[in-house]
């Protein structure tokens, strides 16, 4: 009996001690399977879940882009006030909003594309108010504001046909390779990278420098910078934060669509910009939208042919392009100016206008020098395009400031000119309102 008594009582003590001993816990980063444990008998009362469908597209842009942004928690008082100007700008949604229709999409996908921050594809919003027609009084243009010499440096096209700052894709490739180069100038710093975009490298890094010399900080915040480059990052911030949360600042943004706008069709060759738009479809206004970069009344000889137009025009301009007469297509002989020559001679020579060869080769007054090349427009397409040149009596240019409450129509009446005339010949956004002071270029009878 004694014997069985301690047995008792040991088993008693063993199973307290089992009790007591600490459960180890799995490491962190093991996976627990629960599943594990049952048996084959054991009924699985949960399903395992299976991999999670993919989210659907964002129907709207803003949205697409909402959902990416991520530096609306940089606040300051900077931030803040330049939050409250663009919440006091009843309209600049609705414009911002009206002209992303055109572009904002190919923006977005590029820098997507680029694994970039979002906020850099609001950038043009706040450089151009997202008008590739603007340009600035120290002669920057497009929707990014590039200056012509960062334009030449950085390979775009720029001459009297085209201006590649101006045009869309163009300019989002070589704005966001010179952002890319500049945040790694600057060690991976964003703020640093847009500063340095806005007011150049040089400036910035000279700012930092004397603040390391007075044992200063060196981030964008401590910089001594121009005013134009203090609000420049707080204006892109401030934006981000609008555009990532809208109902919270009681704003509506008017829905733009998350899918391409345009597509880009081959002319075959140089064509004239009214006769593409009758190809498409299209009013000569919404043609210049969507290719700001052609300034003149024929796409670009030296340029790719091709152009933007809007998705659902692509068909019909096709179809159009395929049955076009040849002679209807801009021809060009070249013609090496020789020792003696004048524009009249070669005017006589050639069938054609002195007004018409100064146009189209960007001669100012009656100058020209031996050696060089002059493009000599042959064909009926400009006879079409240009009849201003041939009519009687002859059409004389002419400058016209505008005036204040001028309008499009208001000028085209004055000078029985048409309105696509005045945008055509002066490279204009069609939804842009004209500004008093605004030089115009205008071809008119009587001189």
């Amino acid at each position: 009996m004694l014997r069985l008594f301690i047995t008792v009582i040991s088993c008693f003590v063993l199973l307290a001690g089992c009790q007591s001993l600490p459960v180890e816990e799995p490491p962190a980063s093991a996976p627990q399977d629960d599943s594990a444990e049952l048996s084959d008998e054991q009924p699985q009362l949960f399903a395992a879940p299976g991999p999670e469908a993919p989210a659907a597209p964002a129907e709207d842009l803003w949205q697409r882009m909402a959902a990416q942004l991520s530096w609306q928690e940089l606040d300051n008082e900077q931030v803040s006030r330049a939050r409250e100007r663009f919440l006091g700008q009843r309209d600049y949604l609705s414009v911002v909003s009206n002209r992303a229709n055109y572009y904002l999409y190919h923006i977005v996908e590029e820098v997507e594309r680029r694994e970039l921050p979002m906020e850099l594809a609001l950038l043009p919003l706040v450089e151009s108010t997202l008008n590739p027609f603007a340009s600035s009084p120290s002669h920057a243009a497009g929707l990014w504001q590039i200056m012509p010499a960062t334009g030449r440096h950085l390979g775009l096209e720029q001459d009297w046909w085209y201006d590649g700052r101006r045009d869309l894709r163009d300019s989002t490739r070589v704005a966001l390779d010179y952002l890319e180069h500049l945040h790694a100038e600057f060690d991976g710093d964003w703020l640093l990278a847009l500063a340095a975009y806005n007011s150049g490298k040089g400036r910035v890094g000279r700012a930092m420098k004397n603040n390391a010399r007075n044992g200063l900080p060196t981030d964008y915040w401590s910089l001594r910078l121009p005013r134009e480059t203090r609000h420049y990052v707080p204006r892109l911030i401030a934006l981000a934060q609008i555009v990532a949360a809208p109902q919270r600042y009681g704003v509506s943004i008017p829905s733009v669509p998350n899918r391409p706008s345009f597509a880009i069709v081959n002319t075959g060759g140089q064509l004239e910009i009214v006769r593409a738009a009758e190809l498409a479809g299209i009013d000569i206004g919404t043609l210049r939208a969507f290719n700001p970069g052609q300034l003149r009344w024929a796409t670009s000889p030296d340029m790719p042919p091709e152009l933007l137009l809007p998705v659902d025009s692509v068909a019909r301009f096709e179809q159009g392009l395929a049955t076009l007469d040849p002679d209807e297509r801009v021809q060009w002989q070249f013609y090496r100016i020789e020792r003696g020559d004048t524009l009249g001679h070669i005017a006589r020579r050639f069938d054609t206008e002195i007004g018409l060869l100064r146009e189209v080769n960007g001669i100012r007054g009656s100058r020209i020098r031996a050696g060089d090349t002059m493009m000599i427009p042959r064909g009926g397409a400009w006879e079409s395009s240009l009849a201003f040149a041939r009519e009687e009596p002859t059409k004389a240019r002419r400058g016209y400031r505008v005036r204040r409450g001028d309008s499009l129509y208001r000028i085209a009446g004055r000078f029985n000119v048409s309105i696509n005339d005045i945008i055509a010949w002066n490279s204009l956004d069609p939804d842009a309102y004209l500004q008093p002071g605004q030089q115009l270029t205008l071809y008119v009878s009587g001189g």
